[in-house]
């Protein structure tokens, strides 16, 4: 087989995996899948690379991860400044003391991630975070990348991140509290 047959082939066999995870990883069918469509574009260009001494599943996974990697560095750099006047007012002080309570959870609500109404509020509250704040929450909490991983890969400091992930955290609660503990 030529290199293009098989790479027709690779197409044909591998898109729908693929795609449902770059769909997973980037909350946007069509960012994914010009991603997917990149990761054949350069498994084409690097087709003589494959030695086949793993899956070609698995290769061309690599290969989508490296591009996602790739396309949250560019976006997390391009996005514009992240306003913060929601939390804190002009002195710096905190606009609602309430965000620095304790939820209080009963052994009903300990069981919410068995909840699939309280999973697709959650979902929503994180796919509404700034990008900047969703990228970091996604590799960190989801991909369960250890922090100077996701530092690497975004190019941001350590300490960065963890400002990030806490704002992040911060945002969501509100978001939870109104959209799910407040209609409890």
């Amino acid at each position: 087989m030529t290199k293009s047959e098989v790479l027709k082939d690779w197409v044909e066999d591998y898109s729908g995996p693929l795609l449902r995870r770059a769909v997973y990883l980037l909350s946007d069918k069509e960012e994914a899948e010009d991603v997917v469509q990149e990761v054949f574009i350069a498994a084409y260009s690097s087709y003589e690379s494959f030695e086949g001494k793993s899956n070609v599943l698995t290769w061309l996974t690599t290969i989508l991860n490296r591009k996602v990697a790739d396309f949250y560095r560019k976006k997390y750099k391009s996005e514009p400044y992240i306003r913060f006047d929601h939390f804190f007012n002009e002195s710096g002080s905190w606009k609602h003391d309430d965000v620095l309570n304790d939820w209080s959870i009963s052994g009903e609500e300990s069981q919410m991630l068995d909840d699939e109404d309280f999973n697709k509020i959650l979902q929503d509250c994180i796919e509404n975070l700034p990008v900047r704040w969703k990228i970091p929450l996604k590799l960190y909490y989801l991909e369960e990348k250890k922090a100077p991983e996701v530092s690497q890969e975004l190019n941001i400091s350590t300490t960065n991140l963890w400002k990030v992930l806490q704002r992040s955290r911060m945002q969501l609660r509100e978001c939870l509290d109104f959209n799910w503990f407040a209609k409890l």
